[in-house]
């Protein structure tokens, strides 16, 4: 690794782990009410909204109502943009002659589930489908609600471990609104003048006719990029306004931007860890969670980094270079480590985002993105899920740990008892039965073999279970090798939308109604502590090996495989 490189890294990571407290304590100040430098302006707009729509802020809910407003603002946002795709044509700025791709039915369905879920999996060119209003009105709407209704269930789960014997979680549409209007709307608007300001385009002219260097004429699109360009990060949903999304030079002008954009996505989430430890009155254990994540993010860096800058060893050998990095698919302007900080903050947080091609990365390198997606993305992760990803970690850790010392096990001072093992079981096998069901499903029929049309063996296998990783952890990256806009995957990749996003959080919030009505225990010498660097260690173990268990044939058929083949049958 170059001395570059490295500090690219560790300047990152040095950023991010800054805003940790001073954001996660302004968002602990928001969602508990406290009072905020903008309540001035938006405490007026918050009691407006509660008008319009007929909600009292003093209301609160038990897990099911909670779990019922997050359900009925999934399913109106859903609504709300199927329509607008299906009735694009009659909206303005949709220019005809460049939308080659048709918006049909399952398509559409496919889109609008998948940006109101923040998964933003997208089947689909943006510049050859997506007219202008449909890119702003519905794209950036599903973005924001999305992002501000993720937000909130973390907020109800986090309450779960810090009320005792009140098993009200707070108002669903109180989270929402604060999650709008005091956390995305204005970072949204510091961001998007940012983008601007350095080159990101923000219009509504024709596309533009340009000759490229071959000589060959070719349309450029225009439009208001970075209005969706900020939310898609923010919002930890990753859906570009261009097909290419962040490698786009018209979305994603420069390194800077780049970076900045990364930091958009990492920071809330990693926030999120020190907002849990000031809501419980636990920040030890807030941090204890944010030192796993750096752990393993930076592991993951580490390994991709390998991997990509030493190449593919067939093409090495033809050129006669050696070790010269894997350069396909990736921007020169952005190079092997800033490619590689994209790939390893987007695949961990339900960012689609990406300003390289992950189906170019070699294969053990795109097998780090992959794995980051199959166990849960709680590395950061998205707006509230990354944190009750991380979680359930830590009470199936306590589980093991409870069984080898025959304890109930706690955590936090709550006990973790059957009911509550069962919910943190059926959370755990969410993600393998929907992934690994749906992919032997593709991989064995004929509609689902159809997508494969550049890559067969190994890599298609590989991209077949990472479109189905992808948007079970609503993350929406792909390997664009798949061919994914036909019934059979716009309608499977739809079930495991579904299973990522309401699969995972009903057991959360269920979890978070139960133990909110117990009552808060105190410490005793036999309670394993939960901020130590020896249960960090148990709970890096755990993830280990449970994800080794859960997914290691499959990777061995796919990326693994094609390592070994691309080495002339050797592993290294």
């Amino acid at each position: 690794m170059t001395l570059e490189a490295f500090l690219q890294y560790l300047i990152f990571i040095a950023v991010v782990s800054a805003l940790v407290r001073p954001v996660g304590a302004y968002m602990a100040d928001v969602f508990q009410r406290k009072t905020t430098f903008l309540d001035r302006v938006l405490v007026p707009l918050e009691g407006i909204s509660y008008k319009i729509c007929g909600i009292d802020g003093e209301q609160q809910m038990k897990w099911s109502e909670y779990f019922f407003g997050f359900l009925w603002v999934t399913v109106w946002g859903t609504l709300l943009l199927f329509g607008v795709l299906s009735l694009q044509v009659f909206l303005p700025w949709f220019f005809a002659k460049y939308m080659t791709t048709p918006m049909t039915f399952d398509l559409a369905l496919n889109t609008a589930i998948s940006f109101s879920t923040t998964t933003t999996w997208q089947a689909y060119g943006g510049e050859t489908t997506m007219g202008y209003a449909s890119q702003l009105v519905a794209l950036v709407s599903g973005s924001f609600l999305g992002g501000a209704a993720g937000l909130a269930v973390g907020v109800a789960f986090i309450r779960g471990f810090a009320n005792s014997r009140d098993d009200n979680l707070g108002n669903f549409y109180v989270d929402f609104f604060r999650a709008l209007y005091w956390i995305l709307l204005p970072l949204s608007l510091i961001g998007g003048i940012f983008l601007i300001s350095q080159g990101t385009i923000m219009n509504f002219e024709s596309y533009t006719q340009a000759v490229g260097l071959e000589g060959h004429p070719q349309a450029l699109a225009q439009g208001p990029a970075a209005a969706l360009e900020i939310i898609k990060n923010l919002g930890t949903n990753g859906g570009g306004f261009f097909n290419v999304n962040g490698a786009h030079p018209y979305a994603n002008p420069s390194a800077l931007t780049n970076f900045v954009g990364m930091l958009a996505i990492a920071v809330l989430p990693a926030a999120f860890t020190y907002t849990f430890g000031a809501m419980t009155n636990r920040r030890r254990d807030g941090w204890a969670l944010y030192v796993v994540m750096v752990i393993f993010f930076v592991a993951q860096i580490a390994c991709c980094h390998y991997f990509e800058s030493h190449g593919n060893p067939m093409i090495n050998h033809a050129t006669h270079l050696t070790d010269r990095g894997n350069f396909e698919g990736k921007e020169v302007r952005f190079g092997v480590p800033q490619s590689v900080l994209t790939a390893m903050t987007t695949s961990n947080t339900s960012t689609g985002s990406y300003n390289s091609m992950h189906d170019s990365y070699t294969p053990l390198g795109g097998m780090v993105a992959l794995i980051n997606m199959l166990v849960g993305q709680f590395v950061f992760g998205g707006l509230g899920g990354g944190l009750y990803c991380i979680v359930f970690w830590v009470l199936f850790t306590m589980f093991v740990v409870g069984l080898m010392v025959g304890r109930t096990p706690e955590y936090l001072g709550e006990k973790i008892g059957p009911n509550e093992v069962k919910l943190v079981a059926l959370y755990t096998l969410v993600t393998p039965l929907t992934v690994l069901i749906l992919s032997a499903i593709a991989i064995s029929t004929k509609d689902g073999l159809a997508g494969l049309t550049t890559n067969i063996g190994p890599h298609g296998a590989s991209s077949i279970l990472y479109a189905y990783a992808s948007c079970c952890a609503t993350n929406g990256q792909n390997f664009a090798g798949l061919s994914a806009n036909s019934p059979f995957y716009n309608f499977s990749t739809v079930l495991a939308m579904i299973a990522g996003r309401i699969g995972l959080a009903l057991p959360a919030v269920a979890l978070a109604g139960r133990l909110a009505l117990q009552p808060t225990r105190a410490s005793t010498p036999g309670t394993m502590p939960s901020d130590t660097p020896t249960f960090v260690l148990v709970l890096i173990s755990t993830i280990l090996i449970i994800g080794g268990l859960s997914y290691f044939p499959i990777l061995i058929i796919g990326p693994v495989m094609e390592h070994y083949l691309m080495h002339g049958g050797q592993l290294f």
